[in-house]
């Protein structure tokens, strides 16, 4: 009699993702490499920070000669903030932003994120939590009305897909058949995006009331 082996469980994580004030122009640029790398968008906003705020969400950081320039730094203008979710997603955003100082970054990790937007220690382009426990506390800080809740995994994630994901994309395979580009796997990226029926709310901006 063939023993069935028990299938191996695969753990979603969310992680909290930032494009910094200085590099929100290259929103999109940057959405499209978060997306090639495997990871979903699970909610996005853009927002602007108080200093106040920045103080809060940096408060690991206080007392450190760079923190009032940091809270300067990142309330100088609009910033994106997106729950980002995959298999073991703090691990594999910390790896693809690459190191905090984006001068060391170019030199030792030359096509992370922070290599490529950023500008120096302070403005490095791109925040990510650096733990599961900080990832928790910074989502429920950016999306204080999110309820948050375990992402799929096994069965769950099976029964999610064909729920959820597969009728969209199987639409999306259909009007590919019949449209015929000539890049098929581009007009059908941006045919998904388009039509993503869980689209993430765009510009609500996080005031003092969110946060109390």
């Amino acid at each position: 009699m063939q023993m069935l082996m028990p299938e191996p469980q695969i753990f979603v994580e969310k992680t909290l993702a930032l494009i910094k004030p200085d590099v929100v122009a290259k929103e999109e640029e940057i959405e499209d490499l978060i997306l090639r790398s495997g990871f979903m968008i699970v909610q996005k906003r853009k927002l602007q920070l108080s200093p106040e705020q920045c103080s809060i969400f940096y408060a690991d950081q206080y007392g450190k000669m760079f923190f009032p320039n940091l809270a300067a730094y990142m309330s100088s203008g609009p910033s994106v903030a997106m729950i980002l979710a995959r298999h073991r997603a703090v691990s594999y955003w910390k790896e693809l932003l690459g190191p905090s100082n984006s001068i060391k970054a170019r030199m030792t990790h030359p096509h992370s994120l922070r290599a490529i937007y950023g500008t120096d220690d302070l403005r490095n382009g791109l925040h990510g939590s650096l733990s599961t426990s900080s990832a928790e506390r910074e989502i429920r800080f950016m999306f204080p009305e999110v309820i948050s809740e375990p992402i799929p995994a096994g069965q769950r994630a099976r029964d999610y897909l064909n729920l959820h994901v597969n009728p969209t994309l199987l639409a999306g395979l259909t009007a590919l058949c019949k449209e015929k580009p000539a890049d098929p796997m581009t007009w059908l990226a941006d045919w998904l995006m388009e039509h993503n029926p869980n689209k993430p709310r765009l510009q609500h901006h996080v005031t003092e009331e969110d946060q109390e």
